[in-house]
Order: C-alpha cells, then sequence, then structure tokens
C-alpha cells in the first residue's frame, strides 16, 4: 500500500516487510569522489525535508579501498542529530574488496561479521536498517551467509536483509535456505533496470513477486543515455567515451524518438525514465545518485508524471523487453 506525505513524497512498504520507505531512494555513490562532503550533508538534508527517508549506501563507495569514504561522510551527517539517524531507513552493502588480505571480500561468516562491525563504525549508529550482498557468492553456501545474519540479527546490528545483482534462482534459493532455518528472508533485490535494461523481467522481477521482495532499481537513466543525451551531445552539454559512446550510437533511432515523445508530452527525458520504473508494479523506489543539489530536486517531479496507456505503448515499442517472464518469453 502506498501513502503519502502531505505535499511532498509517497511511501510504501518495502516488500512484504513492515517497513516504510520512500518511493525514491537517495543513491549515494557519488558522495566523495563527485559531490563535496559539505554538498552531500545538504543533499541528505534536503532529501529528508521532501520526505526521502531510503538511504542507499555501501562499503566500497568512495573507490578507496578500505577506507568507506561514502559511509564516513554519511556517519558525520547522522552524527549532527537532530532526527537524522531516527528519520533514516539506513541501507548499506559488503562484499567488494576492503583490503587485500584474502578475507576482507565476499560473503564468508569472518567477512559478514568484520564488514558489518566496520560500516557501523563509519556510519556512526548502531544498526543498520538494510544490509546488502552486493553481489552473489558463488562459493559460500547460503547456511553460513544466513547463520551470521542471524547473529547480527539477534546482536540488534541489522534488521533486514537484502540482495543486489542477485539472479532469480539466487534469490529463490537464499529464501527457501532462511525459511527452512525459520527465518524471514531477503526482503529487497537492487539490480539494474530501465527502459534499456529490461533483462530483469525475465526472472528477477517474478521471483521478487512470488516471495514479497521489494525491488530497488539502480542506473534508472542508464548512465544517462535516457537523460536527454541526444539533444546534450548535439548542443555540446555533453561529451561521450566509452560504453555511454557506444549505446548512444547503438541506440541513437530510438533515443531521439524518446526525447521527442517526451517534448510532446511535455516532461523531461530523466523524468520520464523515472516515471517508467515508478509504473511497474514491482518496483519500490528507484535509486536516484544526485551529484548537485538541482539534480535531486529535477528528480522528485518525476513523482507527479503519469504516463497515459498510449506512451506507455509506445515506450515498449521504442525499447522492447524479452518479451514477458521466463519460460513464457522464449518457450510455448
Amino acid at each position: 500500500m502506498t501513502q503519502a506525505t502531505p505535499g511532498q513524497m509517497e511511501h510504501t512498504h518495502l516488500g512484504r516487510s513492515g517497513l516504510s520507505v520512500s518511493r525514491l531512494c537517495l543513491g549515494t555513490m557519488n558522495f566523495g569522489p563527485e559531490t563535496s562532503e559539505e554538498d552531500s550533508h545538504a543533499i541528505m538534508d534536503r532529501a529528508l525535508e521532501v520526505g526521502i527517508n531510503f538511504f542507499d549506501t555501501a562499503n566500497v563507495y568512495g573507490w578507496v579501498k578500505g577506507e568507506g569514504i561514502t559511509e564516513q561522510i554519511i556517519g558525520r551527517w547522522l552524527a549532527q542529530g537532530g532526527g537524522r539517524r531516527e528519520k533514516t531507513v539506513l541501507a548499506t552493502k559488503l562484499y567488494g574488496s576492503m583490503s587485500d588480505w584474502p578475507n576482507d571480500t565476499f560473503l564468508s561468516a569472518r567477512n559478514i561479521r568484520h564488514a558489518c562491525d566496520a560500516s557501523l563504525r563509519r556510519l556512526q549508529t548502531d544498526h543498520i536498517d538494510l544490509y546488502q550482498m552486493h553481489h552473489v557468492d558463488r562459493r559460500t553456501p547460503w547456511d553460513e551467509i544466513w547463520e551470521a545474519f542471524e547473529v547480527l540479527r539477534t546482536q540488534g546490528k541489522v534488521l533486514y536483509f537484502g540482495a543486489s545483482n542477485h539472479a532469480g534462482w539466487h534469490l529463490a534459493k537464499a529464501n527457501e535456505t532462511a525459511h527452512r532455518r525459520g527465518r524471514f528472508g531477503l526482503v529487497s533485490e537492487q539490480s539494474i533496470y530501465n527502459l534499456l535494461k529490461r533483462e530483469v523481467e525475465l526472472e528477477v522481477l517474478p521471483a521478487c513477486e512470488d516471495y514479497g521482495l521489494g525491488f530497488v532499481p539502480w542506473s534508472p537513466l542508464n548512465g544517462g543515455l535516457l537523460g536527454g543525451i541526444v539533444r546534450k551531445t548535439q548542443e555540446g552539454k555533453r561529451r561521450l567515451t566509452g560504453r555511454a559512446k557506444e549505446g548512444l550510437k547503438k541506440h541513437r533511432k530510438a533515443l531521439k524518438r524518446y526525447e521527442e515523445l517526451c517534448d510532446e508530452i511535455g516532461e523531461e527525458p530523466a523524468d520520464v525514465a523515472l516515471a517508467w520504473l515508478l509504473h511497474q508494479p514491482v518496483v519500490t523506489a528507484p535509486i536516484i545518485g544526485p551529484r548537485t543539489m538541482e539534480q535531486l530536486d529535477g528528480a522528485l517531479h518525476s513523482m507527479s508524471v503519469r504516463l497515459e496507456d498510449d506512451v506507455l505503448e509506445e515506450l515498449d515499442a521504442l525499447f522492447p523487453g524479452p518479451g514477458g517472464p521466463a519460460p513464457e518469453a522464449y518457450a510455448w
């Protein structure tokens, strides 16, 4: 059930849990590398002001091995008090390497324990609301992972557990193992999902729906390609290299028509891309990763964008998905 904060932000439950989160999730990956600490704090204050209570980070963000720069920035913001911690649903992740030593990576019980304690210290809090596996660990048994998670929950250090970049069958196996152990299991999955990247419609989204997991899409603009890239490059406002350049070359015709369609309905391309995700029934909250206050305020408008059926149909035609869930997408 979706609820609204008057004049500001809608909130909904995270999957089958009783936890209420905003329909937009504040991604913090740019805090430190791209956005100064002062500006990062201002963006987080603004997010709470408009009703965004769901903040996502990871121990590797900041991209200096072992430093946890982004978590430290968030921790110093939380330490200012004023109800910041109480109002925030704080999500972080573990998996990536935090040192060159072999046990400071992946999802062993040892790393789960140490990574959680380190994140708590950097975040200057006594608990994490949503602790997420940043990637699947194919070599660590699910029983070991859940045993370590159970300890964290019993200690009061973590309230809920989620996954990121997991396949549908990984989510099924994770939750079946948890249920066999008499545990609640995962409450969320975080994967790339946008108009240009729709592979999760095959098995990940059906698994989330069946097991009652909230779905949190990352890269809703697909690296900026859905944010008006054709117009920006023509106007000299953005120069492209690498994957973005290749993506524009591959999808130029569809992106050009997409931007024309956005003009026809009087909305910015970035807002339409976010609105499309918000129209998808399994999606809980797209992750927005603003580098500036202007980008945060711009993303808020997507909450009020309503896409008519004919627009949704044209978007599906421009950026076709896999054809439905598996196996119907490829079998009789």
